[in-house]
């Protein structure tokens, strides 16, 4: 997270409502030495109090899970860099807006039963962006291949104990300085910067 506080100035309502949408991000615990890190969807409980997720069975995270374990939860959203030369003013430097929301919690295993519960909301949960496609389900699949594939993931869930956010949209410059940057942030390297630049003028018009 940016140190600076004038970039946190989401409320937790928003930035939950952010991660939940995404549902995607990256998984890091406590290792011996470097931590211990996945990339994995997960569902955002309405209240915001869980992430349910699964994990491969091999994943080093669940053979470090002997027992409930501090995690974080890192949701990246749309990046981009900004040119000192876009805010029209002098003697600026290079930076780079983004948004990203960190949960976190204690993370934990649970019994392999809740697995296709959860593997079934999950799936709801993405199909229904696709339609009117058909939404797919395990009820899809042959009961041997659904079996052989659940016995290689475990389900997991994080209380979610802590929310931050970082929305860094320029907010330490003039709402000219950042209209411009809004203006031109899709011309360099980043992900996603047409949602960064409208994001970018809604706070503008908000502030």
């Amino acid at each position: 997270m940016h140190p600076n506080p004038i970039f946190h100035d989401a409320e937790t309502t928003q930035n939950l409502d952010f991660a939940r949408a995404r549902g995607f991000g990256v998984l890091a615990v406590a290792g011996q030495g470097a931590p211990l890190i996945s990339h994995i969807p997960f569902l955002l409980s309405q209240d915001g109090q869980w992430a349910e997720l699964h994990l491969v069975r091999s994943n080093p995270i669940v053979r470090a899970l002997k027992a409930p374990m501090p995690a974080r939860i890192a949701v990246n959203g749309p990046d981009g860099y900004v040119s000192p030369d876009w805010y029209g003013v002098a003697d600026q430097v290079p930076t780079w807006n983004y948004v990203a929301v960190h949960l976190q919690g204690e993370l934990e295993l649970l019994p392999s039963e809740e697995l296709r519960d959860l593997l079934d909301r999950q799936s709801a949960f993405y199909e229904s962006r696709l339609l009117p496609k058909p939404p797919w389900s395990t009820a899809k699949m042959d009961p041997d291949a659904l079996a052989r594939m659940r016995r290689m993931i475990v389900p997991a869930r994080m209380r979610v104990t802590g929310v931050d956010g970082t929305w860094k949209l320029s907010q330490n410059k003039s709402d000219a300085a950042r209209k411009s940057v809004a203006a031109q942030i899709e011309s360099g390297p980043g992900a996603e910067q047409q949602i960064l630049a409208a994001l970018m003028q809604d706070r503008i018009k908000t502030t």
